[in-house]
């Protein structure tokens, strides 16, 4: 049996003495996305937060067979487990090209000569990110500023590329183009990680799927068929079809 890039077991975390996750398991194998769906309160954040070694937990997190519960932030960063934050929290008045540097930190630490050549790598996947390299970041249209969140994560060639809600305020038009994205990302091998409200994009673009709600998994398959299912049709695919 083939050992999970990602498998974490029986998490719990929260804020202070609010617990906000309840015991969840997921699992995740290279290459492979995976989408977290649920609505506003679930718990979404917290766990990818969690995942990222941002809050304490109790449970177990392997990352290729090892126990990396106890491992900080810095330490996933450098095995390769890279987040995307819903707000992106881009450096605004640095330059495209230099955003995508800071996100190379991990293969300079890791002696790669040859780091800065990953940028090239970027711009291919964002054309558009290369013909703004020397704006600020500031001043990039909505989905720009995501492409460059994305961009600057894959600088450090990650194995786990983790994505809070990557539609987020953008026009119908660049989701789409962002869901593109993600599919062309799972072609360079990486494993993702996606919180989305949009469901039914994320179902779409998923190999497999968990339902969280108030901070338990109360559903989970594959992605095509957890599509078809009528509670979650009922719950998350019908309201998407007013929209």
């Amino acid at each position: 049996m083939t050992t999970p890039l990602l498998d974490i077991r029986d998490l719990h975390a929260g804020y202070g003495k609010a617990e906000v996750l309840h015991g969840i398991d997921l699992h995740a194998d290279k290459g492979q996305v995976i989408t977290v769906i649920g609505p506003n309160g679930a718990g979404k954040t917290t766990l990818l937060n969690t995942l990222m070694g941002l809050l304490p937990t109790r449970g177990q997190m392997f990352y290729r067979g090892e126990d990396i519960s106890d491992f900080t932030l810095e330490e996933r960063v450098m095995m390769g487990i890279a987040l995307v934050p819903e707000k992106r929290e881009l450096f605004s008045t640095m330059t495209v090209e230099d955003n995508l540097e800071l996100g190379g930190f991990r293969q300079m630490r890791m002696g790669n000569l040859q780091w800065r050549q990953r940028m090239d790598d970027v711009y291919d996947i964002f054309p558009r990110l290369k013909e703004r390299r020397l704006q600020q970041a500031g001043t990039l249209s909505g989905g720009e500023r995501q492409m460059l969140a994305v961009g600057r994560a894959m600088m450090s060639r990650p194995d786990v590329l983790m994505l809070d809600e990557p539609s987020l305020g953008l026009a119908p038009l660049i989701v789409k183009e962002i869901f593109t994205i993600i599919e062309t990302l799972r072609k360079t091998g990486v494993t993702i990680v996606l919180v989305e409200q949009n469901a039914r994009a994320a179902l779409a673009v998923a190999d497999y799927g968990y339902v969280l709600e108030m901070g338990e998994v109360s559903l989970h398959g594959v992605a095509s068929e957890l599509a078809q299912d009528s509670r979650v049709i009922d719950t998350y695919l019908g309201a998407a079809r007013k929209d």
